[in-house]
């Protein structure tokens, strides 16, 4: 009899869409939480493999999404610059992970369920001719 196949590993990722307001998602989140480890909006950018103007531009979108900035930055010079989490910034984080993790097990079972009919030999490397695309809307309960 066959070994039974290891279930295969999951991640949820998770995306807010505020309309209007704007969306808050794992990459934002991420960076927020490089800025508050390396201290400074460039060295973030770094630690995520993307350009300074980028990782700018999105600290910029976030400070004007919320009521008050989630990054406070002080320009460089002889000193060196330097970027902060507001506390804010902070609790934006927390309550993002907060979802997450509360998402996470209460949606378990029914992972659980999907990733025991995952075809752990499919190849899913290149796109089938048969693949539709499409959304879904939290209000859908169906």
């Amino acid at each position: 009899m066959p070994e039974p196949q290891p279930l295969p590993a999951v991640k949820m990722s998770l995306r807010l869409d505020f309309s209007p307001g704007g969306r808050l998602g794992p990459g934002k989140i991420a960076l927020l939480e490089a800025v508050a480890e390396t201290g400074s909006i460039s060295g973030a950018g770094r630690a995520m493999a993307m350009s300074y103007r980028r990782a700018w531009l999105l600290i910029d979108d976030l400070n004007r999404m919320f009521r008050t900035p989630l990054v406070e930055a002080q320009p460089g010079g002889a000193r060196g610059g330097g970027a902060e989490l507001t506390p804010l910034g902070r609790e934006v984080v927390a309550h993002y992970r907060a979802i997450e993790s509360k998402a996470l097990k209460a949606g378990g079972l029914h992972i659980e369920a999907l990733q025991a009919l995952i075809d752990p030999e499919a190849d899913t490397s290149r796109p089938s001719s048969q693949a539709g695309s499409g959304t879904a809307d939290i209000r859908d309960s169906s």
